[in-house]
């Protein structure tokens, strides 16, 4: 790499974000879809020691045209294919779907369905435990603690202990 190479890339780690994108945008003629410091610099280091140096030979970019253009790209989503099992929705150990947890709380008993996607209390659906301990109580609770805590088993089989 020559002096005045780096040079210019050490001057490229000295800018500023707006200043790599203006520079950026004069380099590619377009605006940067992303705007990370380190990508800009290092995105225009490429392309300055491209200009500077030269670019791939005309043999290597007829090459890369033909691989690229052996590539076969589905273009419609239906084409796509799901091989293997799919993520569950729960974490392991959580209750499974269909499941009731109940709590006494305030000496009502607070019965939650454990749904796909969520729970159900009183004909709500919530995304989380939590919210459905907020809901219930009005303050924010974990929603483990609040329905698995040792309180939660206290106050439900009435032992105190």
């Amino acid at each position: 790499m020559t002096k005045s190479i780096a040079k210019e890339i050490e001057a490229l780690r000295a800018m500023t974000v707006p200043d790599l994108v203006e520079r950026y945008e004069r380099e590619f003629g377009k605006p940067p879809r992303v705007k990370h410091r380190e990508h800009l610099w290092k995105r225009i280091a490429w392309r300055t020691q491209e200009r500077l140096l030269g670019g791939l030979s005309r043999v290597a970019q007829r090459r890369l045209e033909e691989l690229i253009a052996e590539i076969d790209l589905p273009l419609d989503e239906n084409q796509r294919t799901v091989v293997g099992r799919l993520k569950g929705s729960h974490k392991p150990g959580a209750p499974a779907v269909g499941t009731v947890l109940t709590r006494r709380y305030k000496g009502q008993d607070i019965q939650v369905q454990v749904l796909a996607n969520g729970f159900e209390w009183d004909g709500t659906a919530y995304r989380s435990l939590s919210a459905v301990a907020k809901a219930v109580t009005g303050s924010h609770w974990s929603g483990n603690t609040f329905f698995f805590g040792r309180k939660a088993r206290k106050e439900y089989d009435g032992t105190g202990r």
